[in-house]
């Protein structure tokens, strides 16, 4: 897990050795060895990232735990080796589906853990969930199960699941709503729904809502800040759901009906300084009323979180496109183990203890990293930091003092820095 608290390249993806390792090519072998083991078990490698979870549940969590499900493709389409890769968008992009829950703060929307971690392949879904791989089902009839999972561990409070527009699906927020799931789903703008009595379109219902949307909060939107309005209203869902499965290659629809579902639309818009609505969210839930509509707002808000996190896995952090093992399973495990790596550096970022705080700047200016105004640190600044403070112990348990002293002048010689290493040295003394 070390050999992952730390950036990597897309040019030089694998595992970085650490000082103290004979080798680079032994640390290689070693991992090699690991993630082939047949003994070690997805649902071992995650139980570290469970119990942390359910520690940091009681401090961070005050009412609910709020839990966000979403999908990320992994494109191996140049990785012949991975023999098990399935077809993403099209034909010629191969690769495999990671489906992730994360557990966020319902505070303040920092990330804890990942809950759940599914890898599909060819061979089905290689998951936390069971020994051995699920079989590969529609993404939503998954997500169920997931939710069934992740409620499994019974927490203090109850779980909200948020889910972007793929869960506005009629079927399954019935099947949600059948099976006690408390959910909160974007929606997409064409719908019919029953309001004040009468069949209407969404958009005719938001008409009726213009004059009703009130300020929320200032928020910050691509990277500037901007001003979130809600309004919300009480609608019911009739018509039937329209199921697609592809049989043999061919696309099969069937209708379904259910019971009308009563459900709260909460309209969230944000708008520039200059009043310009630069999105809009229609948000389903089924949460009592007395969460309030700006919460509910707030909370998808937070939902990038996850985005953050699969940018932290795949081009900000560790480069998970590029790595070279050749089987689901195996990137299955190394991705457990990259999620406890950022799971450590979350942690960090969340600490409020002084020593933390310290900590953080110090593994900042060890990155070389440059940070935006007003931002103190970052997830990957903060892991390309932890590995040059974990190469600087490994090198103090294996070399002496003067031996790295030796080093250093050795180098700064090289480099024609003779007067700047006495100069360190006289500050030593």
């Amino acid at each position: 897990m070390k050999q992952h608290l730390s950036t990597a390249r897309n040019t030089a993806a694998g595992l970085r050795a650490l000082p103290q390792t004979s080798s680079a090519f032994a640390a290689a072998q070693a991992a090699w060895r690991f993630y082939a083991n047949p003994r070690f078990q997805l649902a071992q490698l995650a139980a570290p990232i469970l119990q942390h979870a359910a520690v940091a549940a009681h401090s961070a969590l005050s009412d609910y735990a709020l839990v966000i499900h979403d999908w990320s493709p992994l494109h191996y389409t140049h990785h012949p080796s991975k023999t098990d890769r399935i077809t993403l968008y099209n034909k010629n992009d191969f690769g495999y589906l990671l489906q992730t829950a994360l557990l966020i703060s319902d505070r303040d929307g920092a990330p804890l853990a990942p809950l759940y971690l599914g890898l599909e392949a060819k061979d089905g879904v290689h998951s936390t969930r069971r020994r051995s791989p699920l079989p590969s089902r529609a993404g939503l009839d998954e997500v169920n199960r997931t939710m069934g999972y992740v409620e499994r561990w019974e927490w203090a409070t109850p779980c909200v699941h948020l889910i972007d527009r793929e869960g506005d699906s009629i079927l399954h927020l019935r099947r949600f709503d059948r099976c006690g799931r408390t959910f909160l789903v974007r929606g997409n703008d064409v719908r019919r729904v029953e309001h004040e009595g009468q069949s209407r379109l969404l958009s005719e219902v938001e008409a009726t809502l213009r004059k009703q949307f009130r300020f929320s909060r200032v928020v910050e939107y691509k990277g500037r800040p901007s001003q979130q309005y809600v309004a919300e209203v009480t609608v019911r869902l009739r018509e039937a759901a329209r199921q697609q499965r592809r049989r043999d290659g061919k696309l099969s629809y069937r209708t379904i009906r259910g019971r009308v579902l009563t459900l709260r639309l909460v309209l969230a818009e944000v708008r520039s300084s200059t009043g310009e609505v630069v999105a809009t969210w229609r948000l389903w839930t089924n949460l009592p009323e007395g969460v309030s509509a700006e919460t509910i707002a707030l909370w998808y808000y937070w939902r990038w979180r996850i985005e953050s996190f699969f940018k932290l896995l795949k081009r900000s952090g560790q480069q998970v496109e590029q790595w070279q093992q050749e089987s689901a399973g195996a990137v299955a495990k190394r991705l457990l183990v990259a999620a406890q790596a950022c799971v450590i550096v979350w942690a960090l970022m969340q600490s409020k203890e002084p020593e933390a705080s310290e900590l953080r700047r110090f593994l900042i200016r060890l990155s070389g990293r440059l940070m935006k105004r007003g931002v103190e640190y970052t997830a990957p600044a903060l892991l390309a930091g932890c590995w040059e403070l974990l190469a600087i112990i490994d090198a103090l348990e294996r070399y002496s003092v003067d031996e790295i002293e030796g080093f250093g002048r050795l180098l700064l010689e090289t480099l024609g820095l003779e007067d700047e290493f006495r100069g360190f040295k006289e500050q030593l003394v």
